[in-house]
């Protein structure tokens, strides 16, 4: 577990060899959910189920802001990194961490003081307000735990070091499972168990990890000498930082709009939506990680000043990400009904074949969104994180208007909310290749 030069060597074998910790990485933290998910499902029932999914949705909005902030904390990392500023670093370790451990926890104040609100803007149906209520009165205790781990992974991956945050993210899934099980099976705490066991291991890992860096990273430990409040440090990080946490917002309130159309459908369409899309965020979620993977690699070598080195990555990159989605829509649209049916009752057919329909939309246009998260990458890694958020509002405004206009035409119904999706993707791409050889003309 050692921190990686990706400014020298082979650019697809250096690029995979740190992507491969961060796509097994994110697939165990999705498993945090699916656990729940599949327990749910299984064990306390439909309604349960619905009420989980939507929280999800809640939670990963809430989470986007502490996870934008932090990749952007990585891109002011990795830049310094690649231009050997061992100071810079820690003086942005220290301002970094402290502004967003402080909006951490003003964001948990103002979770616990408006969840009533919150739940009635999602138009949570009646049956299901108790138990979403429930589960996220607990969940949400786990929130400084998702700050601390996403944090000082972003740190370490900013360094090239992908192995360590994967180690402790393993654990820490591990234990979930078994808790999970423990706490809904056997003690039969409900959706409340189900709660529990996931922060008890998110702290797990946040924890962990934090003590990781602080023995293993000494020369990257905030002394006294760096804790001040470095002027142009401060602005670079606030751009990288400001703009990806606007970028990652904009995405997920997108999705919480969107979620919102879903709930108006009724529960079985509620269900359906929350298991397909976890299915459908762990299909697609190594290629978010090999564009994060790629953010990095450019970082690095833009600090260094390689230019040519980016453009051959960027070439090189392409190719990865076109054949890893032709792959896997192949897989997803191929296996649609058996996944679903491996985390809902066989005897809920209607929630199945819904859920199917979303997958295969979904997973025939995955190589939109590969393209779109290079993009991502690309731009925070090059100092214009701007032209991610203008890419993001693209995708999500588009998304969100046709959700809204298609699903009420009744021959539309909701296979409006699914194409929209795709069709959001399509636009950002569109916009994002051109300015970038616009730029370079």
């Amino acid at each position: 577990m050692h921190n990686r030069d990706l400014t020298s060597g082979s650019i697809t074998a250096g690029l995979w060899a740190f992507a491969i910790p961060l796509m097994l990485g994110n697939v165990l933290q999705q498993l945090y959910n699916l656990v729940d998910t599949w327990v749910v499902g299984q064990y306390i029932g439909d309604n349960a189920l619905a009420a989980v999914g939507s929280s999800y949705t809640l939670m990963t909005f809430l989470t986007s802001v502490i996870i934008g902030l932090s990749l952007g904390t990585s891109s002011f990392i990795s830049i310094a990194y690649g231009r050997n500023e061992k100071d810079t670093i820690r003086n942005g370790i220290f301002m970094s961490s402290v502004v967003i451990g402080a909006l951490t926890i003003v964001v948990m104040i103002g979770f616990y003081a408006f969840l009533d609100p919150m739940i009635r803007l999602l138009r949570v149906p009646d049956k299901l307000t108790g138990d979403m209520r429930v589960y996220l009165l607990y969940v949400f205790a786990g929130f400084f735990a998702t700050y601390l781990y996403n944090y000082i992974s972003n740190v370490l991956r900013g360094m090239g070091n992908s192995a360590a945050p994967l180690l402790f993210l393993a654990v820490s899934v591990i234990l979930n499972v078994v808790l999970d099980l423990w706490f809904v099976m056997k003690l039969e705490m409900g959706i409340q168990g189900a709660a529990i066991a996931t922060v008890i291991a998110q702290y797990v890992s946040g924890i962990g990890i934090l003590i990781y860096f602080l023995f293993a990273c000494p020369e990257y430990r905030v002394r006294k000498a760096d804790m001040h409040w470095a002027r142009n440090n401060f602005k670079r990080i606030l751009s990288l930082s400001g703009f990806t946490c606007l970028q990652q917002s904009v995405m997920n309130f997108g999705i919480l709009m969107v979620q919102g159309v879903v709930n108006s459908f009724g529960a079985t369409v509620m269900a359906a939506f929350a298991v397909a899309v976890k299915i459908d965020t762990i299909a697609y979620m190594p290629v978010q990680d090999f564009g994060n993977a790629f953010s990095v690699f450019v970082a690095q070598n833009y600090g260094a000043g390689k230019r040519d080195r980016i453009r051959a990555g960027i070439r090189q990159s392409a190719v990865s990400v076109a054949l890893f989605c032709a792959v896997v829509s192949a897989v997803v649209c191929a296996f649609a009904v058996p996944l679903m049916g491996a985390f809902v009752d066989g005897a809920n057919l209607d929630t199945i074949r819904i859920g199917a329909q979303y997958l295969r939309i979904e997973g025939a246009c995955y190589i939109g969104i590969g393209i779109l998260f290079m993009l991502y990458g690309y731009y925070r890694a090059v100092d214009m994180p701007h032209i991610s958020v203008i890419l993001t509002v693209l995708s999500l405004g588009t998304r969100v208007v046709l959700a809204y206009v298609l699903s009420a035409i009744p021959a539309v119904n909701v296979v409006g909310i699914w194409i929209s999706i795709p069709i959001g993707w399509a636009i950002a791409d569109v916009f994002g290749i051109w300015y970038h050889f616009a730029r370079r003309r």
